[in-house]
């Protein structure tokens, strides 16, 4: 079976170059059609007949927006290409304000959840292949970065992840240095993971009608169903006009029957989201496995029109039913309507994760390449609090992460949510920061507007050419109570070119992001610069997603 995945992603990276090849030989830049729905058949399978009866971040907050007719340049830049057809207004993304640079003398603490979602990488991608660049709101740059792997060492003992930590020169801005946090958390071979129990909570609705949608999502999910072990069982709830259950729990050595359920599924009629995550969180606690992997997986493109609706009340729905120790993994399809801001903040409140499928080699990493990471938990709540050294830093910045800061009071506080690690599953965060002595063109703010009531941790004491102290607190998936970790981050004094590939490709996309949003924090960025640094750390890249993005920049120059 190792083989013939091998095989597979193998045939699937062919594919993706030979499509971008093609993408940038042919098709003229700047335009975009988007196909009409077709004809909404009926479900073959009804939700409504269904046997199963229905059962009743702080900086996250921010409002959606509609996908904007253009982006306004920041001051001195040149304006990128964003121009948008009409047909994909309806695509609404969460409001990101940059974080501003901070001064470290009013401001000793930066805290925030972790992320280990992807899901704005694979989305810019399809932006790009379909010749546009992307609106700046949907660029979330730490969701970037961590769609690569790095080469973080394995943790040791009983930890569930290694902290990696690395200081050189910041590629943008020579004047500034670049602090480098990573997180690995411990690869669980398939063989060994818990027990699972899943319920696929699948969106039939006539707005999944497209190819890229309903089609792909069953495409997807046979590679899912191909993983599963005698001890796994899955059910389906689908959600359209209704909700209804189309599969009861089903061992996962009967996979003909679960393909069979999948294959007979067809678009059509409104959306019921919130009927379809009740009843899916009742099939889930009706079959819990203790010790096991309990999840929900929502796959749809998150345009829920009946019944609960709005985000908040998702979000509500989603926080009472996390609590039961149940995860979610949220999968959104499809363009012209993504519901983006909506996917996110459930995923986020939902002890889950969220990737974006914009074609069947994506569905191969998430599902199968990447499938422990995708089901299965380590730790939960994961929290990192930055202490800054006034004598050596005197400010710093914070580069994503926008919808994931926290007040710094809630580091210690276990009540409060935060962003869940899967195995294997790594996590990076960077922040640019200024050295104490240094002239730089960067005005520092005095007040966090997260935490504007910040208070210098006593406890926290520096020695020799300590930058920072890195603390980590995180839970186990079964247990309320957190442990701490706390890593010293000091500066050898490395230049960029003395750095790490780990170091310099995260740079380069997280480099490409502050471009893409035209951020006014991009320095002397460019997309030539992109270029050059990640073609100088690509590194090994088996799986071909560095590759890939280098080829993505040149195709985003073209545009």
């Amino acid at each position: 079976m190792k083989t013939r995945h091998r095989a597979i992603a193998t045939l699937g990276l062919a594919a993706v170059l030979g499509a971008l090849t093609v993408a940038c030989e042919g098709g003229e830049g700047g335009n975009y059609t988007s196909e009409a729905p077709s004809e909404q058949a009926p479900m073959k399978v009804s939700p409504e007949a269904a046997s199963l009866p229905e059962t009743q971040s702080d900086a996250e907050n921010a409002p959606a927006t509609k996908f904007a007719p253009q982006a306004q340049p920041s001051p001195g830049s040149n304006s990128l290409n964003r121009q948008v057809p009409e047909e994909s207004n309806r695509e609404t993304y969460s409001t990101i304000p940059e974080n501003p640079f901070l001064k470290t003398s009013s401001n000793p603490l930066s805290t925030f959840s972790i992320d280990v979602d992807a899901a704005s990488y694979s989305n810019v991608r399809r932006f790009i292949n379909e010749n546009r660049l992307p609106p700046p709101n949907a660029v979330r740059v730490e969701e970037l970065i961590n769609y690569f792997t790095y080469d973080y060492p394995q943790p040791q003992a009983d930890k569930p992840f290694s902290i990696t930590t690395e200081v050189a020169e910041a590629p943008w801005n020579s004047k500034h240095k670049l602090v480098h946090i990573g997180l690995q958390g411990k690869s669980i071979s398939t063989e060994n993971l818990p027990p699972s129990n899943l319920v696929f909570l699948l969106d039939v609705s006539g707005s999944m009608s497209d190819a890229n949608k309903l089609p792909l999502l069953k495409e997807a999910f046979r590679l899912l169903v191909d993983q599963l072990r005698d001890e796994d069982k899955v059910s389906i709830v689908v959600y359209a006009g209704a909700a209804g259950t189309v599969l009861p729990p089903t061992p996962g050595n009967q996979k003909d029957t679960i393909l069979a359920a999948i294959d007979k599924l067809e678009a059509g009629g409104s959306t019921a989201g919130g009927q379809g995550i009740k009843l899916a969180y009742k099939l889930a606690q009706d079959n819990f496995i203790e010790s096991g992997n309990n999840r929900v997986i929502l796959a749809t493109d998150g345009d829920f029109n009946v019944g609960i609706s709005s985000d908040e009340q998702l979000v509500n729905l989603i926080e009472e039913k996390r609590e039961q120790d149940i995860f979610l993994t949220v999968l959104g399809f499809g363009t012209g309507n993504l519901q983006d801001a909506k996917m996110e903040k459930i995923a986020n409140k939902g002890n889950g994760n969220y990737a974006y499928i914009d074609n069947i080699l994506e569905a191969n990493k998430v599902l199968v390449n990447e499938i422990g990471g995708t089901l299965l938990t380590i730790a939960k709540d994961v929290k990192i609090q930055v202490g800054f050294n006034p004598e050596k830093v005197q400010g710093y910045r914070l580069i994503g992460y926008e919808n994931r800061r926290l007040q710094n009071e809630a580091f210690q506080d276990d009540k409060k949510d935060a962003g869940e690690l899967g195995a294997g599953h790594s996590v990076t965060a960077l922040y640019e920061i200024i050295p104490v002595g240094v002239k730089s063109d960067v005005s520092l703010s005095d007040v966090d507007i997260v935490d504007s009531q910040q208070k210098t941790d006593e406890s926290m004491t520096f020695s020799g050419n300590e930058l920072m102290q890195v603390k980590l607190r995180y839970k186990q998936p079964d247990q309320d109570t957190s442990q701490l970790i706390t890593a010293p981050v000091g500066d050898k004094g490395l230049t960029l070119a003395q750095a790490s590939n780990n170091f310099k490709f995260s740079a380069s996309v997280a480099e490409f992001g502050m471009v893409l949003r035209e951020s006014q924090y991009k320095g002397n960025g460019n997309l030539d610069h992109v270029l050059q640094l990640a073609s100088q750390s690509q590194g090994a890249d088996l799986d071909g997603y560095r590759a890939e993005f280098i080829r993505l920049v040149k195709r985003a120059k073209s545009l």
